[in-house]
């Protein structure tokens, strides 16, 4: 018998999260890669804004800025990203991939894009568009309510 709890909507969304972060981890580790789902979130981004500061770089991805930090010196210890004061406010670092990080994003992101399809594995392709349409409204409707809400790409 299913519990009242197996219903609810953050009960699902948080098992969701669960079964991407361990099918993510597994995938890119049997894979030879040491790589996290934010970490990655990172790497992306810098692939596509290059020079952005550690807040904006937060923003990007909905992820806390106390906390980014910490990311990016584990990408900086890897030889993923370089951080460096930035000509315009000296108290903002700007970041760019390095070789390696630019060399590692290419490699893995196929491999990422494989796991997003097996995340959806259960769904007809039309559900899965339709999932990922309503996923998007919800995580869009709920941002101001998140400790670390999307900010919009410029």
């Amino acid at each position: 018998m299913a519990l009242e709890i197996h219903g609810m909507a953050g009960h699902l969304i948080r098992r969701l999260n669960q079964i991407s972060v361990s099918v993510f981890q597994d995938r890119l580790k049997a894979a030879g890669f040491d790589l996290t789902p934010v970490q990655y979130a990172c790497l992306a981004t810098l692939d596509q804004k290059p020079g952005i500061d550690q807040a904006t770089l937060a923003g990007l991805i909905a992820y806390d800025r106390a906390t980014i930090g910490t990311v990016l010196d584990k990408l900086d210890t890897k030889g993923l990203v370089t951080r460096k004061v930035s000509p315009r406010d000296r108290r903002a670092r700007e970041m760019h991939l390095t070789e390696n990080g630019r060399a590692l994003y290419r490699t893995v992101t196929p491999l990422v894009q494989e796991i997003q399809t097996l995340m959806t594995g259960g769904l007809e392709p039309g559900e899965r568009a339709e999932f990922l349409r309503l996923a998007a409204k919800l995580a869009s409707t709920g941002n101001a309510f998140s400790r670390a809400p999307l900010a919009e790409p410029d």
